[in-house]
């Protein structure tokens, strides 16, 4: 059976409060993203009180979610900012005893087929630092960024053919990408389940536009997709990450999520969801 958890910042900038709320909901997990309004790669200097927090919870931290390539391929300047953000993400995760660190795949821009060779290139630098490390870069399909599809990041995956770079499935993700047409579930998750070391939970409809939803109130078929990760033998996180609010988020805030604003009316959006999944896993004799 697959473990739960949820984004610290979907439901507050306080560690405690999310902390607080796993708990309560009977999670497994945390992943971790900006905590007192620092993104995951400035946190070192907070790891003794947050450690002090998860003290006996039982909680694990399964998965470092880095913006880690969120980036402009074309600059060199960027570029290096960003391998100094996995490498100090990996120290974060070291700090938790976590070993995958989510990442992207560069800002989109252009035909993906002009890019394609120049992001294999510049993978050759952090699967070394991987292989060093020991950790896990876990690749998330985004439409912001140049994959945001289970087919495109299979064919990623296979070319890069690197053992420390896996697949972090994102669902709802896929129904943003305005380029590649996929169905999320099944087509988009047989892509890339061979890979799948870790997966988010977020809804998105059309209500008119497309939209993020609560859990269960969107397009994509979860029931289907839970039943398929426990038949399958995923053991591994689903990890709830909101994005929906009663007040709508912004494009720039979704696509580059984190701090007090992201993460203002988090809680009440997060337990709302909660509420859903775990009802709909109650309904499908998961819990």
């Amino acid at each position: 059976m697959f473990k739960t958890a949820i984004f610290t910042d979907e439901v507050s900038q306080d560690f405690q409060t999310a902390v607080s709320v796993a708990l309560e909901y009977g999670l497994d997990g945390l992943e971790i993203r900006s905590v007192w309004d620092n993104p995951p790669q400035a946190l070192g200097g907070y790891v003794p009180s947050m450690r002090k927090i998860l003290e006996g919870t039982g909680l694990a931290v399964c998965s470092i979610a880095s913006p880690f390539f969120k980036c402009d391929m074309d600059s060199e300047e960027e570029y290096k900012e960003h391998i100094g953000i996995l490498e100090r993400c990996i120290a974060l995760a070291r700090a938790f005893d976590c070993r995958i660190i989510r990442g992207f795949t560069f800002w989109r821009k252009g035909r993906l087929e002009d890019q394609w060779e120049t992001i294999l290139r510049k993978f050759e630098e952090p699967v070394k630092i991987l292989e060093r490390e020991g950790m896990i870069l876990a690749i998330e399909n985004e439409a912001s960024t140049s994959i945001g599809t289970g087919g495109v990041l299979r064919r990623f995956l296979d070319e890069l053919d690197a053992p420390q770079v896996k697949s972090m499935w994102d669902p709802a993700n896929v129904l943003f990408d305005d380029v590649v047409e996929e169905v999320p579930y099944p087509d988009g998750y047989e892509a890339v389940k061979e890979d799948m070391v870790h997966m988010h939970l977020k809804d998105a409809g059309k209500t008119p536009t497309l939209e993020c939803t609560p859990i269960g109130e969107g397009d994509i078929d979860f029931r289907g997709q839970f039943k398929a990760l426990v038949d399958d033998g995923y053991e591994g996180y689903v990890s709830l990450e909101t994005h929906w609010r009663p007040v709508k988020l912004s494009r720039e805030e979704l696509d580059r999520p984190g701090g007090s604003a992201f993460s203002e009316s988090g809680e009440y959006a997060s337990r709302l969801c909660l509420d859903n999944w775990m009802r709909m896993l109650k309904e499908l004799g998961l819990k």
